[in-house]
């Protein structure tokens, strides 16, 4: 896909005064996309009703199964299901759109849409259509039956010139250049196209005088006197302004609706979406307003932010922005903000709408990693609320080019189109299931179903809840000798030192330890890649890993050896101009450290590496190979489980979708390995192949539009998966009871990170982060936590959530499968729920629900 560059005067020729349904003679002045575009959209007939409804007037049924029904309007577009257990229907688009109070213009034409395409033009600029005012305003769709539904392929915009494509303005003295080289109807026609402006210095294209027979004399005036592409970017440098080339904006896509037991399969063949080549596609929103609710509903959106959120319908938040978050979080090969950004990332590629009594979950099953999620409430553009996938086609970056001391920035697109189609999987829910509880449990259901999470843990009597404890062993350091600087790894915690930790750890009860061991090779925490296995001898070397292996196995804890695999800390042994994903820029991605004091990236330090997806195979494969001598089963993945990143090498691109398959392959060979996976993060297409998630999220990002955090990744993957948060001592946790409660009601395990020297080793260095991270200085608090919490989740330690609720403010009750319940206030009073008393900050426990 590249710039329009030809001619202007070409473009104006080919693209002639044509209309839908051109004949052949007149497609043949087209340019050669173009023509394949016209070609490719054929006028199709009309569908036969397989059955009516009376309770959806004008619509045809087309398809249904045992549970649903699928209907179609073929002037709209737009679909309906009906649910036929309960009567309830599901329409793509409000039914009183288009009399709508508050939406105009574009936002109104949006609410009749199924499909909004977003498109580069040759300034990078975003523009778009959609499927109503671009495609069904002009009956230039297409219906086709298909097994179990049917297929809509929609042509997008008229092969016609219009105004626009002339210049915007023109000098002075290019208007009177022009008008020397015409005759007296033509010199006419300028005059009237165009009016002079005295503030601009300049004449001003008069659109509202370019219409009709008017509009062919101006084209004609410029074909006479010559005026090219060349001419027009001068016009644009002098007078400053943009204007894209003249090209036809026409586009192609289908969008296929099938039923599939209690489901809507909605698919994006990413091969029919099709645009002119100077017209990329940058995103493509689908079914924008399926479900959504009016202003007089009551309800929620349920959005997959950090733990999962919800967003109560007509909420009055019209002053916040929308939510819109990307699945599977940034992608690093892109440009980062240079500003600390706090959030949690979207896990879970699903979202949702909760009514009264019924439901829908959205599930990406393709495209999930070029997919974001948006969602936003009635007030604003619209009287609805509504919750939608938009899908990334082409990414766009910027190529800034500096010549005779001027710089000028280019757009500058990925070589590909994602290599993916982008589907989504509708599900309704009804009665109590139709609740953010009765989504997780389908969810959890579809996952298991399709081999998307592990086995379930074992369920013999009460097992003691995980505590987790990541040790830091060495980090490389600079320090002077005779007034020299030099680098050195400084020893944090040796393999002997970790021994010893473990023994006070069970001294004061603490079970079922999990040790992850980070910074105990190829140059400590910030380690040099993984295509060789070299243990740091200053923490104890290869006699010393084994001799902890050893140790941790009689001791019943379990050892994870922490890998990075996904970025490359330090240059050496690291070639990054063969190594490092290439950005869209066409250099090696890299990223600077964050200075937590000013907020920001520290460009003084010496910048990371993003490694290009091609390498993880090799590095999965170096690292299998020398971990078999140490005796090891379990191994720690700092970023597999967290990152999803691109690689825009030229001639050699890897998109995001395809990154993930490499992820996922990698993650098979270390289960074929029989080594256990403890991983950061926990995206979707990992859950599989993991035995455990730290810095699981256990909150959502709290923005403004979202009213309630709930904890929907945990009941998704509770039983199947051990899971805890971030480390507490490294939290923003002020008030230990919160975070007591916080484990109690999310069920997960205790988490802390340790080094065994004094926190002031850790001083003048790059990781200035780990300051409160000596063991003393936490091990007596650690182990009342781990007993208070184990004392309750010991007894449910392998069950899944089979239900959670806001009792009240601060006020939540989360219930185990077995019928154990606790309910915990945060809040700084007592609170009393049917005849209980529960403390502030305090919980209670008990059997089946009171």
């Amino acid at each position: 896909m590249h710039r329009a560059r030809n001619a202007i005067l070409s473009a104006f020729l080919a693209t002639g005064l044509l209309v839908a349904g051109c004949s052949s003679a007149d497609t043949a002045n087209l340019p050669e996309d173009a023509q394949q575009l016209e070609a490719a959209f054929v006028q199709g007939k009309a569908l036969n009703a397989s059955f009516t409804d009376a309770r959806i007037a004008g619509m045809k049924g087309i398809a249904e199964n045992e549970l649903l029904r699928l209907f179609i309007n073929e002037e709209t577009g737009a679909i309906a299901v009906l649910n036929k257990s309960g009567g309830e229907i599901w329409h793509s688009n409000p039914l009183e759109a288009e009399t709508d109070p508050i939406a105009t213009g574009v936002n109104k034409g949006l609410l009749s849409s199924q499909l909004k395409i977003d498109y580069y033009n040759s300034f990078g600029q975003v523009n778009s259509v959609n499927t109503f005012l671009d495609s069904v305003a002009y009956k230039q769709v297409n219906y086709e039956s298909i097994d179990s539904g049917v297929k809509v392929t929609y042509k997008f915009g008229k092969a016609e010139r219009s105004a626009a494509d002339l210049p915007l303005m023109l000098s002075v003295a290019r208007f009177e250049e022009l008008s020397g080289k015409l005759d007296k109807a033509g010199q006419r026609a300028l005059r009237i196209g165009y009016t002079e402006n005295e503030d601009k210095a300049a004449y001003v294209r008069n659109d509202q005088a370019l219409n009709g027979l008017q509009l062919d004399r101006a084209f004609k005036a410029f074909e006479d006197a010559g005026y090219t592409q060349e001419d027009l970017e001068k016009d644009m440098a002098e007078l400053n302004f943009t204007q894209d080339s003249p090209a036809p904006r026409i586009f192609l896509a289908s969008i296929e609706y099938k039923l599939d037991g209690d489901s809507l399969v909605v698919k994006l063949p990413s091969q029919e979406i099709q645009s002119p080549s100077e017209y990329p596609v940058s995103s493509v929103s689908m079914l924008s307003y399926f479900g959504a609710a009016g202003s007089e509903e009551k309800g929620s959106i349920f959005v997959p932010d950090g733990s999962g959120a919800l967003i109560s319908f007509n909420n009055g938040k019209t002053k916040y922005p929308a939510y819109q978050q990307a699945v599977y979080g940034s992608d690093q090969a892109m440009e980062r903000v240079e500003n600390a950004v706090n959030e949690q990332t979207v896990r879970l590629p699903i979202f949702g709408m909760i009514r009264d009594g019924n439901a829908f979950l959205g599930i990406i099953e393709e495209g999930a990693a070029a997919a974001t999620i948006n969602a936003d409430i009635s007030g604003k553009l619209n009287s609805y609320n509504y919750v939608y996938p938009t899908f990334n086609v082409t990414n766009k970056g910027e190529l800034t080019l500096q010549a005779n001391g001027s710089e000028r920035t280019l757009p500058k697109f990925q070589e590909h189109p994602m290599k993916s189609d982008y589907t989504v999987r509708y599900a309704f829910l009804t009665g109590k299931s139709a609740t953010y509880q009765g989504m997780a449990e389908y969810y959890r259901q579809y996952l298991e179903s399709h081999g998307g999470l592990p086995e379930s843990k074992a369920e013999s009597g009460e097992e003691d809840l995980p505590f987790y404890v990541q040790v830091v062993g060495s980090i490389a350091k600079q320090k002077h000798f005779v007034g020299v600087p030099y680098k050195t790894l400084e020893p944090l915690t040796t393999f002997k030192q970790s021994q010893q930790m473990i023994s006070e750890m069970k001294e004061r009860g603490i079970a079922n330890i999990k040790l992850r061991y980070a910074g105990w090779f190829n140059g400590g925490l910030h380690h040099q890649v993984p295509d060789d296995i070299s243990v740091d001898g200053a923490i104890g070397g290869t006699k010393g890993l084994r001799s902890l292996a050893s140790f941790a196995k009689e001791q019943g804890v379990d050892l994870y050896p922490d890998v990075a695999i996904l970025t490359a800390h330090t240059g050496k042994g690291f070639n990054e101009k063969e190594e490092a994903s290439r950005s869209l820029r066409g250099v090696p991605s890299s990223f600077y450290p964050l200075d937590l004091a000013m907020g920001r990236r520290d460009r003084t330090e010496s910048p990371s590496y993003v490694v290009s997806p091609k390498r993880v195979g090799t590095y999965v494969d170096a690292i299998l190979k020398d971990m078999k001598g140490f005796n090891m089963s379990g191994i720690s993945l700092r970023d597999m489980a967290d990152q999803l990143n691109s690689d825009f090498r030229k001639n050699n691109q890897i998109d995001r979708t395809e990154s993930e398959d490499i992820s996922i392959q990698a993650l098979n060979d270390i289960r074929e390995a029989n080594m256990n996976i403890l991983a950061d993060g926990g995206n979707a297409y990992v859950l599989p192949y993991l035995s455990d998630i730290t810095n699981a999220p256990l909150t959502n990002s709290r923005y403004k539009l979202e009213d309630q955090e709930i904890p929907f990744f945990q009941m998704v993957i509770r039983g199947k998966i051990d899971y805890t948060g971030s480390p507490y001592n490294l939290t923003s946790y002020t008030n230990v009871r919160q975070y007591i409660l916080k484990c109690l009601e999310y069920g997960s395990g205790v988490y802390f990170e340790w080094i065994h020297e004094p926190n002031y080793k850790v001083k003048d260095t790059a990781f200035s982060n780990l300051y409160a991270v000596n063991y003393e200085q936490w091990l007596e608090q650690a182990a009342h936590i781990y007993d208070e919490v184990n004392g309750v989740l010991k007894k449910v330690q392998n069950e899944r959530i089979s239900s959670h609720v806001k009792l009240g403010e601060g006020l939540f009750k989360t219930v185990y499968e077995s019928g154990t319940y606790v309910i915990v206030n945060y809040g700084a009073t007592n609170a009393t729920v049917n005849g209980l008393t529960i403390e502030a900050e305090g919980y209670v426990t008990g059997g089946e629900q009171p």
